[in-house]
């Protein structure tokens, strides 16, 4: 092992999260969060991490599928996490004052678990070999970390329109928001299985879902940018 080297290869596996929350942030063109909220959310996104993965390992004690877990139970509990992070600690908030809001918030806090959650993966792979962990980081860099903030964007959005739609609406906004992203994920999460074993998977991966979260994201934050400069 070369002095120094695990510390750059953490930087490394850190930078990812860092440089995708700087982009979602600077995707409020109009009327940019406060980066002292940011960093919070970021942060509170890295601890909500531990209880996430207690819960996953709570119900990996009943459940032996790895695809179940993969698909189905990885993708609500961290859903639902990044979105408790969001809820509690951004949404009441007198700075979460337009629906783009509910993007940049979801964003960084899901980034703040993705970030952890790439070091874990990245250290894994390193114990391997430092080659296998710089693979690891690009491969993720591009779509695990970035695939985090697009999930969370789509509930981030919904959080956003409820908070400005009337008050009989906003539970069932939020709601359909919500699961949309946690499926999604399982959808994400699913084709990487499968990807191990049937080869077009990967091409699906690849050709369709990832374009499609891209473009799904720039439409809603297209919409929550009209609404801010209303």
């Amino acid at each position: 092992m070369v002095d120094g080297e695990p510390l750059v290869i953490l930087a490394l596996a850190l930078g990812p999260g860092v440089f995708w929350a700087w982009y979602f942030y600077r995707r409020d063109k109009f009327n940019p969060e406060p980066a002292a909220l940011i960093v919070k959310l970021f942060l509170l996104g890295v601890l909500v991490t531990f209880p996430v993965a207690f819960v996953e390992g709570f119900f990996g004690l009943f459940i032996v599928s790895p695809l179940i877990m993969g698909t189905v139970v990885a993708p609500i509990v961290e859903e639902y996490g990044k979105f408790a992070v969001v809820r509690r600690f951004a949404y009441r908030d007198t700075e979460f004052d337009e629906p783009m809001d509910g993007i940049v918030y979801a964003a960084s806090a899901a980034l703040g678990l993705a970030s952890l959650e790439n070091v874990l993966y990245v250290f894994a792979a390193y114990v391997t070999s430092p080659a296998l962990a710089l693979s690891t980081i690009v491969v993720r860099a591009i779509f695990s970390v970035p695939g985090h903030a697009l999930f969370a964007g789509v509930w981030g959005y919904a959080l956003g329109r409820a908070k400005f739609a009337a008050p009989e609406e906003r539970s069932g906004i939020v709601l359909r928001g919500l699961a949309l992203g946690m499926v999604l994920h399982g959808i994400f999460n699913f084709l990487l299985f499968s990807a191990e074993i049937v080869a077009y998977a990967m091409a699906v991966f690849i050709l369709v879902l990832t374009p499609g979260l891209w473009i799904l994201a720039n439409r809603n934050i297209r919409s929550a940018l009209d609404y801010g400069r209303r």
